[in-house]
């Protein structure tokens, strides 16, 4: 199986999750970045993603995989914004034909959990197989902690996935 690892991360706590999947199963991993500048400010961020959201407004992308037909099995990573996807993660989603792929999400929120993520990319995947989530505490930007998963805590999650990848095989 030919296996893409795919994040988009703002502190660095997703890019951290999978680097730790990367590390135990390979395959390429890739940064999603937009093609235009976003705040560097969290709520102002997290602002213009809910206002895209209202306004069902995608994001340009600067990432673009190539022969992403080669794929078979697809890690997608990203944080929690208002309880969904963030609109970056959206876009991509819209690119590509994931038909007869098997999709594996993971997640980093500030301790309210994956949201609407699931819904949202079992929605856009068409019949692909969707295998059950790996949701991590990273940092809470919004209390000022940035990323959180370094050090001891990083030890830990390596562990959370290593038995999220022994459960779903």
């Amino acid at each position: 199986m030919k296996t893409l690892i795919v994040y988009y991360s703002r502190t660095g706590n997703t890019q951290a999750v999978a680097e730790l999947i990367h590390d135990q199963v390979g395959g390429d991993l890739v940064a999603l970045e937009t093609q235009e500048k976003r705040p560097t400010n969290y709520r102002a961020e997290v602002d213009l993603n809910a206002r895209e959201q209202l306004a069902n407004q995608l994001p340009t992308l600067k990432t673009t995989i190539p022969d992403f037909e080669k794929y078979d099995r697809i890690f997608i990573g990203a944080p929690t914004w208002n309880m969904a996807l963030p609109q970056a993660v959206m876009t991509f989603l819209a690119m590509y034909d994931f038909t007869d792929k098997t999709i594996i999400p993971f997640n980093t929120h500030g301790g309210y959990g994956a949201g609407q993520m699931v819904t949202q990319i079992k929605a856009a995947v068409g019949d692909a197989v969707v295998l059950p989530i790996l949701s991590i505490a990273g940092g809470e930007e919004i209390n000022g902690q940035l990323l959180a998963i370094e050090d001891t805590v990083k030890e830990t999650v390596a562990k959370e996935v290593t038995a999220w990848l022994q459960k779903i095989g």
